[in-house]
């Protein structure tokens, strides 16, 4: 089973500028395998080990692709097929869509390191915090708020900035079945004490024992976050104040998110 665990991260200054480098970096390398894809004979257009291939000749002409880990770029090439071939999939069901696009700085904001250039040391870091080091990067301090699994194997490592500005850094896990709990019968199973949910219109849930949950009241939220987009569209796009006023929204986004997030745990985990 594949899954994965979520950190938030707090890098120094000094790493937050090595993050932003590597992350424009592989952005530069992205938009290179489209360009280098795009401009490829209909008949004959490069795979992702192809382009994999070209890599080392890329890093020879380009020295600043040089800089990065070498399973990272691998992992950049891979994103663009896998962006490639979701276009594909969304085609051949009838969507109406285009090409893949040039990632713009605003766009491209997390870098995959996969299986190797990384290391976690859990032991490092007090009062659950620990360090992930990168690569060409340095070490991370992220909160180490629930212990990777003893049989869990990190099969990758990806490291992240939100439109907030803040930093994550998330582990790709991989468990053997074998170590999952064996799933019961169905015919097992005594269906007695449940009830039935459904989603409504007027309340939010309807039980079938005839109990009812409200919605979670966003009222102002929204309406605070309406008045700071009508802010963000009076800025001059790419100022200082457009990406100050940019992040605002992004955090106002960001409470709404969790607020609903809080209130379907709370819901889901209640006893009555």
């Amino acid at each position: 089973m594949e899954y994965s665990h979520r950190y938030h991260a707090y890098p120094t200054q000094e790493v937050v500028e090595g993050l932003e480098h590597h992350l424009n970096v592989h952005r530069q390398l992205y938009n290179h395998v489209r360009w280098d894809y795009t401009n490829s004979p209909e008949d004959d257009k490069p795979s992702e080990y192809d382009q994999n291939n070209k890599l080392p000749e890329w890093k020879r002409k380009w020295p600043v692709f040089a800089e990065l880990h070498s399973k990272a770029a691998q992992a950049t090439v891979a994103r663009f097929h896998r962006n490639l071939s979701n276009l594909r999939e969304k085609k051949e069901k009838g969507y109406n869509v285009g090409r893949l696009k040039r990632q713009a700085p605003t766009d491209y904001r997390s870098v995959t390191y996969n299986q190797s250039g990384f290391d976690l040391d859990e032991k490092r870091g007090q009062d659950r915090f620990a360090y992930v080091r990168f690569s060409k990067i340095g070490w991370v301090k992220i909160r180490h708020h629930r212990p990777i699994p003893d049989p869990a194997i990190i099969k990758e490592v990806t490291f992240k900035k939100e439109t907030t500005g803040e930093w994550f850094v998330s582990f790709g896990l991989e468990t053997d079945d074998a170590d999952l709990p064996e799933k019961p019968d169905v015919e097992s199973l005594d269906a007695s004490n449940s009830v039935g949910i459904d989603l409504g219109i007027l309340n939010h849930i309807h039980t079938s024992d005839g109990k009812t949950v409200d919605w979670l009241d966003l009222e102002d939220d929204y309406e605070r976050l309406g008045r700071e987009q009508r802010k963000l569209s009076r800025k001059e796009k790419g100022s200082n104040n457009y990406e100050k006023q940019r992040v605002e929204v992004a955090k106002l986004k960001r409470r709404i998110r969790r607020k609903v997030l809080d209130y379907q745990h709370k819901l889901t985990s209640s006893s009555a």
